[in-house]
């Protein structure tokens, strides 16, 4: 197992869906055992407009199965999507 950085940046104006959908992903999100972080980019004014996740997977093919299966990707929030492989160097992850 390896972990990877999944960096997503939401679409202009698509706060409202990603509040709509919020409550899937972070069921998707918890349900998958995967997730060692997360956490929403925040704008100028506190509100979401992206998110950094931090998942345990087998491969690179494997952490992109998983960001392309999260709810908000299904949902069309976002209009980037980047995984990334990735080490942890400084402080801890549950």
């Amino acid at each position: 197992m390896a972990l990877f950085a999944i960096i997503c940046l939401d679409k202009p104006g698509a706060l409202p869906l990603r509040l709509a959908t919020r409550e899937r992903h972070l069921a998707y999100a918890e349900g998958t055992g995967q997730v060692r972080a997360g956490g929403a980019f925040l704008d100028g004014e506190g509100q979401p407009e992206g998110s950094l996740i931090i998942v345990e997977a087998d491969d690179l093919a494997a952490a992109r199965a998983f960001a392309a299966a999260d709810p908000y990707a299904q949902a069309g929030v976002f209009a980037s999507v980047e995984v990334r492989s990735w080490r942890l160097a400084l402080g801890g992850l549950a």
